[in-house]
């Protein structure tokens, strides 16, 4: 390994540690900043407003004006005989200052740090992949093409080093709805990793009012919208073995400058397949649920979520629309972790049991945090309805 080689992840790591915090000491710390530093001050930086138009293709790419962004892939599949198997791939954008503080750009100079994980999960089986890069912000779009890590809007390209996730070649060069998936860690029998094609069978969803997602009751949020439909084919190469998979996926796009409110501890995040075709997005963020008025809780929990129809019509899901309980609790790499929720939305007639049928999906990455597939039954008749992901953090 070369010098160059070693320093740059030795360096980046030294960053996120700083950023966000890490050691087991800071899962049960109280600080003013909200988890992983994420409703830490952000003067300087663009804010995610209620009056914000997204625009596409031009959205699909990097906002390096705004502090945190991410580009976020979860994915239920089937190998060739009928075994389930889950997926991750997220790229991760911090900027590391405001835009008025940006240095010149030079080889030395980065204002922006890059974060890609991949996760592959079948049965017992958990593997996690973990990379850096820095980059700093381009006056030309055209300039990217050389950077270690970034994003480019048309063609879509999303890539950390060879990790990446584009446009797929035969789609005319610019369709977000045909992407390519090809992420790969290890060397020979220790080698694991994916090559996926993703087609878009419904449209994007804008989440919140019009693509602005308030994620506390003093008003932050972000700027967030997924695809929730996407059919997935390809090969994932897991212990040593390739195999053919098939499925579903569902990509999260989310940007911020203060994502949460200072008190705010963690999230539990859930996307649905439910397999009459409906989507759902619902999502609790521990504390923050008051506005900090006189007499009011302040440790309750801030929800928010979308029903989302088979065509794509999307609705808004409020705070009083949905109950979250934890039913079972696992202990997940010395920590208690929810992994049975009851979770209910009576405007749309939903009461369900969300279950993760292996609690072993902890994140072991440099922000450590628990992600994996949940199946669904109807909490009254335990009819099976469907599959998908949960993320938790802060525990």
């Amino acid at each position: 390994m070369s010098l160059r080689r070693y320093l740059r992840p030795c360096l980046l790591i030294g960053v996120l540690l700083t950023l966000y915090g890490c050691g087991e000491e800071n899962q049960t710390e109280t600080n003013s900043t909200g988890f992983a530093g994420l409703g830490q001050d952000a003067d300087g930086f663009e804010h995610a407003q209620p009056s914000q138009t997204l625009i596409f293709p031009q959205d699909h790419s990097a906002h390096p004006d705004y502090r945190i962004e991410w580009w976020y892939l979860t994915a239920n599949l089937e190998d060739a005989d009928g075994e389930p198997l889950g997926l991750q791939w997220t790229l991760f954008r911090q900027a590391l200052m405001p835009p008025s503080e940006r240095p010149e750009p030079t080889p030395w100079a980065a204002d922006q740090l890059w974060m890609a994980h991949m996760a592959i999960s079948q049965g017992e089986q958990h593997q996690v992949a973990e990379r850096f890069g820095r980059s700093h912000t381009q006056a030309e779009p055209s300039q990217l093409n050389d950077a270690q890590a970034g994003v480019i809007a048309s063609p879509f390209h999303a890539w950390l080093d060879d990790w990446q996730l584009k446009t797929n070649e035969e789609a005319n060069g610019t369709d977000f709805d045909h992407l390519t998936l090809t992420a790969y860690s290890g060397e020979d029998e220790s080698r694991f990793g994916y090559t996926l094609e993703l087609t878009a069978e419904g449209p994007l969803v804008l989440h919140g009012e019009e693509g602005f997602s308030q994620k506390a009751a003093n008003g932050q949020g972000s700027m967030y919208y997924s695809q929730p439909f996407w059919q997935i084919n390809g090969e994932v190469t897991i212990n040593g073995e390739t195999k053919a998979v098939s499925g579903h996926g569902w990509l999260d796009r989310e940007w911020s400058s203060q994502l949460l409110d200072a008190r705010q501890s963690g999230w539990d995040w859930f996307s649905i397949h439910l397999d009459d075709g409906h989507k759902l997005m619902a999502f609790q963020l521990r504390g923050g649920g008051d506005d900090g008025s006189a007499g009011v809780e302040h440790n309750a929990d801030y929800r928010s979520g979308t029903w989302i129809t088979p065509q794509g019509h999307a609705t808004p899901l409020a705070t009083d629309d949905i109950t979250l309980t934890p039913l079972v609790t696992s202990a997940v790499a010395g920590r208690n972790v929810p992994t049975q929720w009851r979770l209910e939305i009576p405007s749309v007639a939903i009461d369900i049991i969300v279950d993760a049928p292996h609690a072993n999906r902890w994140m072991t990455t440099s922000v450590p945090y628990w992600e994996g597939e949940v199946v669904v039954n109807d909490r009254a008749s335990g009819e099976p309805l469907g599959e998908g992901y949960l993320e938790m953090t802060g525990y």
